[in-house]
């Protein structure tokens, strides 16, 4: 399971990559959009609403980010918000989808529960006996 916990933190640290880099380009496109329509009006219009899809799609990547290093380290905190966020993709179809629904196969498994234990050692085995 350890391994299956690592591929989650990697894909959501990717994806949340992938959301700031896909507001970067539509931040462009609209400014550029308002400069080469010449308009002044059009080019605040557009200027805001790349602002408002950006900041919104950065927003939403943020957290997946911090999420995927907090499961690197172990952290339970961080289990917990990519759970969420898991939910939260399965909106987001086909690539959200798919990760959501790995990411809450893999961290509601009973075998990746320990995993998280002990203070957030990540892979730290459980005490037998």
């Amino acid at each position: 399971m350890k391994q299956h916990v690592t591929v989650v933190a990697a894909l959501q640290i990717g994806f949340g990559v992938l959301k700031t880099f896909i507001a970067a380009v539509v931040l462009v496109i609209l400014v550029a959009g308002g400069l080469i329509s010449g308009d002044a009006e059009a080019m605040a219009i557009t200027t805001t609403v790349g602002l408002i899809v950006a900041g919104f799609l950065v927003l939403t990547a943020l957290p997946g980010i911090v999420g995927g290093i907090g499961l690197l380290k172990g952290k339970n905190w961080a289990r917990v918000l990519v759970i969420f966020l898991a939910v939260l993709d399965l909106i987001d179809f086909p690539l959200g989808t798919a990760i959501g629904g790995y990411s809450l196969w893999v961290l509601l498994n009973n075998d990746s529960a320990p995993l998280f234990e002990n203070g957030g050692k990540f892979g730290a085995q459980p005490a037998y006996g």
